[in-house]
């Protein structure tokens, strides 16, 4: 249950600091809202096409008698929009941090400066980092959408589809979007993919408390926009640990194995945390 505490808290901190710093707030917040602009008019847009699109798909059912077409119609319209809305909410998250990605990395790099020690820096130009960051997130994204259709299938079972699944739901969304969120504080580490992966797997309970109420909050329209800017400075504060750069005072080292980082990563001086109880 610990770890679960310690996830939540670099949550909570990194909603903080950005509260304290009103000026990364309102930086932080630009790349939400241009995001938001964009999937408002493309959900627009499915709504008022989804009818001529299901009509388009279903040649066979233009003879059919009324209700049953109406009906079939009407379903399947439903399910048209009810995905579009799916992929919005799983997408969301991955196209602000790469539309926001210069942003983003100035707030990560503002929240490592004002917690001591040298600031990470990848030293790649923007279309590098740009690229790497949206095939991370497209290999991501798949591994969601595998889930999601395993999930999806046992959803049909009796008491379990109803109870279990939903938990489990959560808790892939939780864990996916804290690996998401971090990778923008890890990948100027130099930690490639698999690394941040395996960091998050061995610090499972953690990462869940920093994601699992992160995904329950951002079902709450426009919350995600607001939250943004805090989450990625609550990951940071996350990645610090993560890394051993903010080592808990109460926590004894560890032997679990160190992500492959840069030689000036791996010997920078362990800063305290001004955020520890």
């Amino acid at each position: 249950m610990h770890d679960l505490g310690v996830g939540f808290r670099h949550l909570v901190n990194g909603q903080r600091w950005v509260l304290r710093h009103g000026r990364w707030f309102g930086f932080g917040l630009l790349p939400g809202l241009v995001t938001l602009v964009l999937y408002a008019g493309a959900l627009v847009g499915l709504g008022y096409g989804a009818d001529d699109l299901t009509a388009w798909a279903t040649p066979f059912a233009d003879d059919w008698t009324s209700p049953w077409q109406s009906l079939f119609r009407g379903f399947l319209t439903g399910l048209v929009f009810a995905f579009g809305l799916f992929l919005a909410v799983i997408t969301f998250t991955a196209v602000t941090l790469l539309i926001g990605q210069p942003f983003y990395e100035s707030l990560s790099e503002a929240v490592d400066r004002s917690e001591g020690g040298e600031v990470p820096e990848s030293g790649l130009p923007l279309w590098r980092e740009l690229w790497i960051s949206a095939r991370d997130s497209l290999k991501i994204l798949l591994r969601v959408a595998l889930f999601g259709i395993l999930l999806f299938g046992c959803g049909f079972i009796p008491v379990i589809g109803q109870t279990v699944v939903p938990v489990i739901g959560f808790c892939v969304s939780g864990f996916f979007l804290t690996h998401e969120l971090t990778a923008v504080a890890l990948q100027r580490r130099k930690v490639e993919l698999d690394d941040r992966l395996r960091m998050l797997r061995g610090r499972r309970k953690a990462t869940l408390g920093f994601g699992v109420p992160l995904t329950l909050a951002f079902l709450v329209p426009l919350v995600a926009v607001f939250l943004m800017p805090g989450a990625v400075a609550g990951a940071t504060l996350m990645a610090r640990e993560l890394t051993g750069e903010d080592q808990e005072p109460d926590e004894e080292p560890d032997d679990r194995p160190a992500a492959r980082m840069s030689p000036a990563s791996q010997h920078r001086p362990v800063p305290g945390n001004p955020y520890a109880s």
